[in-house]
């Protein structure tokens, strides 16, 4: 007898800078590995670092980006997280790499600013994300977009815990999996 070979996840977190969206979805993508899952966690940020200082664009970086993300989603995994994105159009081209069959589901990780400005000026590897009206202004386009994207669920860091939030989006994830029409 034949075993139904587990369908694919893609998980898209977006949100704006400091929401959690990198301690989230390494936390998702470590308790993904854990349940037997085969999992590729794909930043965003790291792929802009690989031409760093010379990034021709963030734009660049996110075509890239997406592409990594839909690579892998064509390979044998399970599980393709992928973090970095803070846009409609950004996640609606993440969508696009999904192969038929797959599920996708979207993660909107949020805070509010003050915490945010308070994580960011505590890292000392972030840049211009660290200042006050930076990201004062990222945070009003983040209320806005946020209202765009279709997330299937929407974590606030400042809430919930990570273990919190994971436990809640695998059980989304098993969920949508059984849902999902055969």
């Amino acid at each position: 007898m034949e075993t139904e070979k587990t369908p694919l996840v893609l998980v898209i977190v977006v949100g704006p800078q400091a929401s959690g969206k990198s301690t989230f979805a390494a936390a998702l993508s470590a308790e993904s590995r854990r349940r037997g899952e085969r999992v590729a966690l794909v930043e965003l940020d790291d792929i802009a670092a690989m031409a760093l200082p010379s990034l021709p664009s963030w734009e660049a970086a996110h075509h890239v980006f997406e592409a990594v993300t839909g690579l892998w989603a064509r390979t044998d995994l399970t599980s393709v997280i992928a973090e970095g994105s803070g846009s409609r159009d950004e996640v609606s081209r993440l969508e696009m790499q999904a192969p038929p069959g797959a599920v996708v589901i979207t993660v909107a990780t949020t805070v509010d600013f003050e915490t945010a400005l308070s994580r960011a000026q505590l890292d000392p590897t972030r840049g211009v994300s660290r200042e006050r009206d930076f990201l004062s202004h990222v945070y009003d386009l983040w209320a806005e977009d946020l209202g765009l994207i279709d997330a299937d669920v929407v974590v606030d860091t400042g809430v919930l815990s990570v273990d919190e939030a994971v436990a809640h989006v695998s059980a989304l994830i098993d969920t949508a999996r059984l849902a999902r029409p055969r």
